[in-house]
């Protein structure tokens, strides 16, 4: 069965070219909800003892394994990619992309290399679907994008392309001293420590631009910005995602050794991250900068977080993964909604619409407070357990953090007091198509679900979060 993971996605990626135009859309959701249907099917047998459960294990050229199968932290990333699929297609429901045959096979595509990333044991396969996600979301901004993108493109490009070049070069490193590239024995080298730093350097840096952390953020506002809002919500909500991933799955349990140098630089690296990105957020005139940097704020703190290598940070870090690709696609949806309405993203050209569409005021307003954590919503108990890690590890990164919290409120209510509220900009603002409500309430209905019951995420990851925590306490760690 799980063989349909790799199956669907290029069927549905293939077939959708010729499908007739006024089909696409249906036949795309469609699509994502069979690979949604396969992710839970294999959810629902898994022996949830923390393991990787591997489906596909076979030597095959030049020490390139077969290898891929998952465990908890897999099959949390293949569900979230699995939802999150089909919320980005029905919320474009309205607009012309949404027909485009080309948009929905790109679609297609990324899942199969998200897909990919998520369940290779192997790490030349990992490396390889980490570069095939490249290739359709580059296609999707540049064809559909802002008449201005291609030079915030080619700078998205070079900064991701430089970044895989050293993780190829380090998994090369590695591999010249392991028996095949399958992820066992990839961790069974042992490097000296100094050997090791700069061999996580090279994954560092390629995690790093796609997180993005400060500094190596400077792609990310322009590339968010230019690109069509589907296209910002795949970068933000899903594809981010793999890197917090591989500095789990791969950095981390493939160079324990580097532990000790890379530690303390990564997490100071993050946190500034988390500071600068937000007081420029508070900044920004244009709202969907101040999400884009907004995010940015998010996932540094996420990738501080992992870095501490704490049971409980590393706990949280999962919550708050699945917390911010929800939060991410419904903020920029509203983006889209009011972008879509009024023709302009500059918030002191906007104003008034809470009045005009009360539906949307709402829904806006309910992610909004889930954006910045409030209690009863997942980003709470996430950016608690993520907080007390980093406080536990340096009482000062701790506190400077923490500043999130205070920070995140300032710049994302700011942004909806300004298009919200305030004197009336427009004639006319039409309320909430069925689509752009069925996605912003899933959306918030799910977070609360999810914050008010975080178990149902914990109590399945935490097994194999405990398994490769134990990678710093074999002979070959610390």
């Amino acid at each position: 069965m799980e063989i349909l993971l790799f199956i669907l996605p290029v069927f549905f990626a293939l077939s959708v070219l010729i499908v007739p135009k006024s089909g696409v859309r249906a036949y795309g959701i469609i699509g994502s909800l069979a690979v949604l249907g396969v992710v839970i099917a294999c959810m629902t047998q898994y022996n949830n003892d923390g393991t990787v459960q591997l489906f596909a294990n076979k030597q095959w050229l030049f020490g390139i394994t077969l290898s891929f199968g998952y465990d908890g932290i897999s099959l949390l990333m293949l569900l979230l990619t699995a939802v999150l699929v089909p919320l980005v297609l029905v919320s474009n429901f309205k607009n012309e992309l949404a027909e485009n045959r080309l948009f929905t096979s790109m679609v297609f595509f990324m899942q199969l290399g998200l897909i990919g990333v998520f369940i290779s044991m192997d790490g030349l396969w990992f490396y390889v679907f980490w570069e095939i996600t490249l290739i359709p979301i580059f296609l999707i901004s540049w064809w559909f994008g802002a008449p201005e993108r291609k030079a915030a493109l080619m700078k998205f490009f070079i900064y991701t392309f430089v970044g895989s070049l050293a993780m190829l070069a380090a998994l090369i490193g590695i591999k010249v001293n392991a028996a095949s590239f399958q992820i066992e024995d990839l961790k069974a080298v042992v490097f000296t420590s100094k050997t090791a730093c700069w061999l996580a350097l090279g994954f560092f840096l390629a995690f790093a631009i796609k997180i993005p952390i400060f500094p190596f953020h400077t792609w990310q506002p322009d590339t968010y910005t230019k690109s069509p809002m589907a296209g910002t919500m795949l970068l933000s909500g899903i594809m981010l995602k793999m890197a917090l991933y591989g500095m789990i799955r791969w950095m981390i349990p493939l160079f324990p050794e580097a532990m000790p140098c890379l530690q303390y630089f990564v997490i100071v690296l993050a946190t500034i991250g988390v500071v600068y990105a937000a007081v420029i957020a508070i900044k920004q005139k244009d709202i969907k900068r101040v999400f884009a940097f907004a995010s940015m704020s998010h996932v540094g703190l996420i990738a501080a977080a992992i870095m501490v290598w704490d049971f409980d940070a590393l706990s949280g870090s999962m919550v708050q993964i699945v917390n911010h690709g929800l939060v991410a696609v419904g903020l920029f949806l509203a983006v889209e909604i009011i972008e879509r309405r009024t023709g302009t993203r500059n918030l002191a050209d906007l104003g008034g619409f809470a009045k005009q569409a009360p539906k949307f005021a709402f829904w806006f307003a309910a992610l909004a407070f889930a954006s910045v954590s409030v209690p009863l919503t997942s980003g709470f108990i996430g950016e608690f357990l993520m907080l007390k890690g980093l406080v536990e590890f340096d009482m000062i990164i701790g506190i400077i953090a923490g500043t999130t919290l205070i920070l995140g409120a300032v710049y994302t209510f700011r942004a909806y007091q300004l298009s919200m509220y305030g004197p009336v900009t427009r004639d006319q603002f039409a309320d909430l198509h069925w689509s752009e409500l069925f996605v912003l309430a899933f959306i918030v209905i799910a977070v609360v679900i999810l914050g008010v019951y975080p178990a149902v995420i914990t109590d399945f990851v935490n097994p194999s979060l405990k398994i490769v925590l134990e990678t710093l306490s074999t002979p070959s760690g610390l």
